[in-house]
C-alpha cells in the first residue's frame, strides 16, 4: 500500500471508532443493552418505566420530556425508557419498578427520586438543581456565586 493511502485510512479510523460506539446523548434511549454503571459520573439517568408504550402516563411523560430535552441536557441528563417488563433490562432488574415509574438518579448512581405519575421537566430540573453534586457543578462554573 502506498504511504498516502495509509495516511488517508489512518485519518478515518477515529471516525469509525465513533460510529461504532455512539454517545447516547440526552436520549431518550431504550434500556435494553444498557447498564446504570456506564453513566457513573458522566450523566444523570432519568429512567421512565411502563408496562407498555401505550400507557397514558408513559405517553404523557415522554411528550413533556421531548418538549424540553434542552432543559435536561443542561443538567447532563440521559433519558432512558423501558416499556417491556416481559423481557426485563438490567436497569429494570436493578430499580424494580411497578407499572409506570419515573426514577431519577444522580451522577454517583444513587436513586434520588421516584415518582408514580408523570412529572413536569421543570420540576425534574428543580429537583436536580438541589442535588449536592449539581450545586458543586454550578459553583465550579460560577465561583463568584459563593
Amino acid at each position: 500500500m502506498k504511504p498516502f493511502q495509509i495516511l488517508v485510512l489512518a485519518a478515518f479510523l477515529p471516525c469509525v471508532a465513533l460510529a461504532e460506539s455512539p454517545d447516547p446523548g440526552t436520549g431518550p434511549v431504550d434500556a435494553h443493552g444498557l447498564t446504570l454503571s456506564q453513566f457513573l459520573w458522566t450523566k444523570r439517568p432519568v429512567v421512565v418505566f411502563a408496562d407498555t408504550p401505550a400507557d397514558p402516563n408513559f405517553v404523557r411523560q415522554m411528550q413533556m420530556i421531548d418538549a424540553r430535552l434542552d432543559h435536561l441536557d443542561e443538567r447532563d441528563v440521559i433519558v432512558i425508557t423501558d416499556t417491556d417488563p416481559a423481557e426485563p433490562s438490567e436497569i429494570r432488574r436493578a430499580l424494580h419498578p411497578r407499572g409506570f415509574s419515573l426514577v431519577l438518579l444522580d451522577k454517583d448512581g444513587q436513586v434520588k427520586l421516584r415518582k408514580p405519575l408523570p412529572w413536569d421537566v421543570r420540576e425534574i430540573g428543580r429537583a436536580i438543581d438541589k442535588f449536592p453534586l449539581r450545586r458543586d457543578e454550578l459553583l465550579e462554573r460560577n465561583p463568584a456565586g459563593r
